[in-house]
């Protein structure tokens, strides 16, 4: 195969994760679903990011943003901007990162997600519709606990299909 085509069968891999990511966003849930959501596009950002950093960044970040602030008619680049930061913080650290134990690069998850639902609440406050409740920051936490499945289960695809 190509490198052409090699380069071309990855990135189709990884627009399909996103896409998964983003239909499991959408799938309805009930209210107590909702309020536990991961936020799965974002963690599928970081994986790629974490992974194929000289592909998957800023601009990657800004994009699945946009998406998501389109499916979930939110202020268009709110999440964007959340997002964006994120692959920022990913990049600037992904060497350390890498290295990390599990346990510690979803700690690390956690305050990445902590810092799209700040970005996102002040982006709201800004617009006057901020409502804070203690359930707002769930999902976070939930984000965090999927990181290390979503993981593992990112890395045999990846590696299954030899996504460089």
């Amino acid at each position: 195969m190509r490198v052409d085509e090699h380069r071309r069968q990855g990135s189709s891999v990884i627009v399909a994760t996103f896409i998964v990511a983003l239909l499991l966003t959408l799938m309805p849930l009930p209210f107590w679903g909702e309020v536990l959501r991961p936020q799965w596009s974002l963690l599928v950002l970081i994986y790629w990011t974490l992974a194929l950093p000289e592909r998957v960044g800023i601009l990657t970040g800004w994009s699945i943003g946009l998406l998501m602030d389109t499916v979930q008619g939110t202020l268009l680049g709110q999440l964007a901007v959340g997002y964006a930061l994120c692959s920022y913080f990913v990049l600037y650290g992904y060497q350390r990162m890498r290295i990390y134990r599990r346990w510690q690069q979803s700690v690390v998850i956690l305050l990445l997600s902590l810092l799209v639902l700040l970005a996102r609440f002040w982006i709201d406050g800004l617009m006057g519709e901020a409502i804070l409740v203690w359930y707002y920051w769930l999902p976070a936490l939930t984000t965090m606990l999927a990181w290390a499945p979503l993981y593992l289960l990112l890395r045999l695809v990846r590696r299954y299909y030899g996504v460089r």
